[in-house]
Parts: structure tokens; sequence; C-alpha cells
């Protein structure tokens, strides 16, 4: 990977380490409904649902309310009886009982998002209700019994990332690895428009990944364009990448023998300026119009 594009990736952190003092507060957005996907079968994992719509006036930033790329490890909670119950069961066997439907989605209340990773963000937020659909919110899914609503209970805030107009976009194909040491997934790294969002189960043929390293954040680079043509498919034999942290650590960077599972989530539409509703041929291809 080039020193351009590495120093790109280190930096993409930030928003979930230590923020210089004296940052104010009185900029952050107004509250909205990110609405994300949910995934994993041992843990549950959220990843919202970025938009960059346009950029403003000055050039500094853009518009959309959704333009971060967050994925974060919850737990689903209900009162029952005055106590607050675990439900995240309730989840893990409903997406087992349905291993054909690949997305699930949570429809959250209004909130400040910026407030689930950005320590200078006051008050910081931990929870908040939701409902969770089989299928996607916005495109017919259904609301799971049990589940609706729920508590979502933040346990980690594992990518955070605003996006940059000043930036130049990543060359080479890049992900975020996540999950757990039996479970993982990667997550197409969105940099800036045209981009997609996506987001597959792998399985790392050469290398056991570690707690420890899934908790320093783990970006993987493929020799490959950036594009939504050249990336991973379901089911693609090895692929071979680079492993790189994202926050400082004592660990040494690997060579990743990538086998590609299920896709779970293709994006493309969305992620243009101005977004386009309307399937792309991509995303038809993909299943996920």
């Amino acid at each position: 990977m080039n020193r351009t594009n590495w120093a790109w990736l280190a930096a993409t952190l930030m928003l979930i380490l230590p923020s210089a003092p004296g940052v104010a507060n009185s900029s952050e957005d107004p509250p909205a409904r990110h609405n994300m996907l949910v995934v994993g079968k041992e843990k549950a994992f959220l990843s919202h649902l970025p938009m960059f719509e346009t950029v403003n006036k000055n050039g500094t930033d853009y518009t959309s309310r959704h333009r971060f790329q967050v994925i974060l490890e919850a737990t689903f909670d209900k009162q029952e009886d005055d106590k607050q119950e675990d439900v995240t069961d309730i989840y893990r066997l409903d997406r087992k009982s349905n291993p054909g439907v690949k997305m699930y989605t949570l429809e959250p209340e209004l909130f400040v998002l910026s407030r689930l990773f950005n320590p200078t963000s006051q008050p910081a937020l931990t929870s908040f209700n939701a409902k969770i659909h089989r299928g996607h919110v916005e495109r017919g899914g259904e609301l799971i019994d049990g589940l609706n609503p729920v508590q979502v209970q933040i346990k980690k805030a594992v990518y955070a990332h605003k996006f940059d107009p000043s930036v130049e976009k990543l060359s080479k194909l890049t992900y975020i690895l996540f999950g757990t040491v039996n479970e993982l997934y990667l997550a197409h790294m969105i940099s800036k428009p045209p981009d997609f969002d996506q987001i597959l189960s792998v399985t790392m043929t050469n290398h056991q990944v570690t707690a420890e390293e899934l908790d320093r954040g783990i970006a993987v680079v493929f020799e490959r364009d950036n594009t939504a043509l050249q990336r991973l498919k379901p089911g693609q034999e090895v692929q071979q990448g680079r492993a790189e942290f994202l926050s400082p650590t004592r660990l040494l960077g690997f060579d990743a023998q990538i086998q590609a599972g299920d896709e779970y989530y293709f994006e493309e539409g969305e992620l243009m300026i101005r977004p386009n509703f309307e399937p792309t041929d991509e995303e038809r291809k993909s299943g996920f119009p």
C-alpha cells in the first residue's frame, strides 16, 4: 500500500479515539433517524447506512446527516417486570430460522449519531430505542416479535469515520475486518463519492485472527481498483490482501488470504452525489435492489 493511502487509513479511527481538547459541541448535527444494518450470528453488529447527498457551499463538508461510516457491537434489551432483560437471543434465533434472509435492519428513534463514538460529545450516548426488521426497513422489512421495540446497548464502537470532501478517494479496494474470532466480516471502507457500501462474511485461510487484533481495528487492502465492479464477490475463491492495524499497537500487519462467503448488503446508488434511489445494474445483479 502506498504511503498516501496508509496515512489516510491511519487517520480514520480519530473519531473514536480521544479528541483534542476544546472541540465544541455546538456544531453537532440535530437528531435524525439513522437506520442500520444488523449482522452477526454469535454477536450483533450494527452498520449505519451512510449517504453523502451534496457538498456545502464552502466545499468543507457533506450536507447529509448520514455522512458517517459507523460499525458498532451491540446487544438488545427489553424491560420485563421492572427488570432489564437481554433479548439478543431473539434476534439470533430469528436469523437462524430464516437462513435465506441476509438483510436485517434496525430502525431507531431520533438521536445524534456522533454521540455514540465521539468522546467530546455531551451527553454521551450508550443506548437508544429501536425496532428490528427482518429485511430492509425502507423496502418492506417485517418487524420481529419481541424486538419491537428494544433498547439497543452499545458495547463498542468498532469503526467510525466522518466523510471529508477534501481527501482523495482510496485508490485500492479496502475493507474493515470485524466480528469475532469465529465469525468474520468485511465492510467496504467508504471514502468519497461515487462509492459503495458492502458487507460480506469471510474466512481467513492463513491466519487465526485474535480478539486483541480485532480490538485494534484492521483494514484489509487488495491490489485491485476501488470500484463496485472490482469488489469481492460472494463465494469468491481465496484473494490475497494485506492487513494493517488502524490504531497504534505493537502488533504487526500481515498478509491476509480471504475466502469470501455470503454478501449481506450492497448499495451504490445512495453513495452517489446526488443519491440515486433507483436500482443500479450492480445492485440488480447482487440481489439488493
